[in-house]
Order: C-alpha cells, then structure tokens, then sequence
C-alpha cells in the first residue's frame, strides 16, 4: 500500500496533466504544483511521474511531455473523491485570481473556454457563435480561432480551436475591485420574451466533485437557438452571492466590464431575496451570468460535434478578435 501522501501528489499531477490543452512537461507540471501549493521540486515530479508510466496512467510523448491515457483518466475520476469536492470553486478562484484584465486600458489576461471542432464547420461554427454573442448570451463577442500551428495550445489533429471568454472574468473583475465574490450555482435559466425568468434546474458549486456546466452540457438541456430565433427557450447561466455592503461596487464594476464589451449579467436581485428562485443567504444578494459557452451549446443543438473545456486556460484579451 503505498503512502496516502504520495497517492494524492500523483491524483494532483494527474489533474495538472488532465486539464493542459497539450502534452506538459515535469517543469512545467512542478510550477503550476508550487502555484496550488504543493512544495514539490521538478526532481520529485519525475520520480511521481514515472509511478504513473508504470502504472498505465500516463503516456509520454517524447520531450513534449505527457498526457493521460484512457485508463489514466478513469483512475482520475475514481481515485480520491472526497478530495475533490470543493476542487471546482477552488479552480474558480484560482483563474479568477489569475484575470487581470483592465477594462479602462484593456490590457490584461482573461479565462477562457477551449472548444474543438472539424475544420469543415468552421463557418457554421463562427455564424452561431457569433449570432449567439452578439444577441447578449454569451460573455464576449471577441473570440481566438486557434490553428494547428498555435503554440501554446495543443490541437488534435484535423480540429480547429475556438477561444470564448469565460464567466469567470467577472469573478476576477469582482476580485480585483476588493469584492469577495461566492460561486453558488451553475444551472438551467428559462427565458421568455428575452428576459429571465427562472431557474429551472441547479448545481451547487460547493456540492460537486464535476463542474455543474459540464453535467449540463453532457444532458443536453438547453434550447439555445429557439432563445436566438424566438425569445423562450432555455441557456446556461451562473450564480454568485456577494455581501450587501458592496452592492454599489459591484454595480459600478458590472458597468466598466459592460463599457469594455464584457456582457452577459442579468439585473441583481434583491439583498436577502432569491434570484430566479435561486436561494440566497441571509445578507447577501445573488447576480446571474450568463455562461461563456453558450454558443457552443447552440452549436450542438445544430448537431455539430464539438469538445469543450470549460475555465481551460487565461488569454491576453487583446489577443482576442470581434467575431
């Protein structure tokens, strides 16, 4: 039985790996452990590393660094849960910490989600993404059409990236104003003659070891394109709760990002009131975000396949183009 220490140490690298849009090296995989704090030198990684090479988990693609393999992914999702209840605020909070967008100068990096698709949907793909953004359900209209030939992001072959502005910019943007700012729930957000109107169904952040867009996304629920088309249908949304003294701050920040073309937050509730029908706690008033990927979903209504990871990775905003 090997040392329960040591067992998490490799679940930790399997994640860093996990979540990489490329093969990652042991350098590289030591600073982002020393980012999560894990005092853990390259040396050591490599010595975790090669338990996981003997072990099925990993598979090494020459100095490029590793990925996981099938089996590596499955021991993932099975090993340690307990552990990761709570791993998806915390990578929340880690990509918020990390955003340092300015939206007066519009300097600055932002999170984003990472989607793959065949390169013989391409223009279908920029048609919904932007109609989607355009139309107010997504957090930008700037987008990052990433090659095979980009260099910090990994491609499978024959697909074409897509780079949208996560809902996690305004938690950075929130942070960054001295605003403490709670993930409370991702869900399933009804609209009828273009407004919201309820939350239809809900995750807690809290209680999930999964990001609750991601469960969406896999059951399909939304109704993205009969919104864009139509007015009603269903999207998906975010809810933070933040502290009522700082209601006024938060409308001013929410108002910057609005300038800078950074959209997608519904009015704010009430303070002590549920939003939506969303609860919310005793001193605190809710906002709801629409989510950043809403124009993928669109996209899979339309039967395009497409693979996304949501809060992939940070991009310099300037970087991004009008879509």
């Amino acid at each position: 039985m090997m040392d329960p220490q040591i067992e998490r140490k490799l679940i930790e690298i399997m994640r860093v790996i996990h979540e990489s849009d490329k093969p990652i090296g042991a350098r590289a995989i030591a600073d982002e452990l020393n980012n999560r704090g894990y005092d853990i030198g390259e040396r050591a990684v490599r010595y975790h590393l090669r338990i996981l090479d003997e072990r099925g988990f990993t598979r090494k693609h020459g100095y490029a660094g590793r990925t996981l393999t099938e089996l590596g992914e499955s021991e993932m999702n099975d090993a340690l849960i307990g552990d990761r209840f709570g791993f998806v605020i915390s990578r929340i909070e880690e990509m918020a910490f990390r955003t340092t967008f300015n939206p007066e100068t519009g300097d600055g990096v932002v999170p984003v989600n990472i989607s793959y698709f065949d390169k013989d949907d391409f223009e279908t793909v920029v048609d919904v993404v932007s109609y989607t953004a355009h139309a107010g359900y997504m957090i930008s209209s700037k987008v990052k059409i990433i090659e095979e030939n980009e260099e910090f992001i990994y491609l499978p072959p024959g697909k074409i990236g897509i780079a949208t502005v996560c809902s996690v910019t305004f938690d950075g943007l929130l942070l960054k104003a001295g605003i403490p700012v709670e993930p409370s729930y991702g869900g399933i957000l009804q609209i009828e003659n273009r407004k919201p109107v309820r939350f239809l169904d809900l995750i807690s952040y809290s209680g999930t070891s999964i990001d609750p867009i991601q469960i969406f996304m896999k059951r399909k629920p939304t109704s993205v394109l009969e919104v864009l088309e139509k007015g009603e249908g269903k999207i998906l949304a975010n809810v933070r709760q933040i502290n009522y003294s700082a209601y006024e701050k938060v409308i001013e920040t929410i108002k910057k990002a609005e300038k800078a073309g950074l959209g997608g937050c519904f009015p704010s509730g009430e303070i002590d009131e549920s939003l939506f029908g969303a609860p919310v706690e005793i001193g605190k008033f809710g906002i709801a975000i629409v989510d950043g990927i809403n124009g993928i979903c669109a996209l899979e209504e339309t039967g395009i396949e497409i693979e996304t990871n949501p809060v992939s990775t940070i991009m310099e905003y300037k970087t991004m183009s009008e879509i």
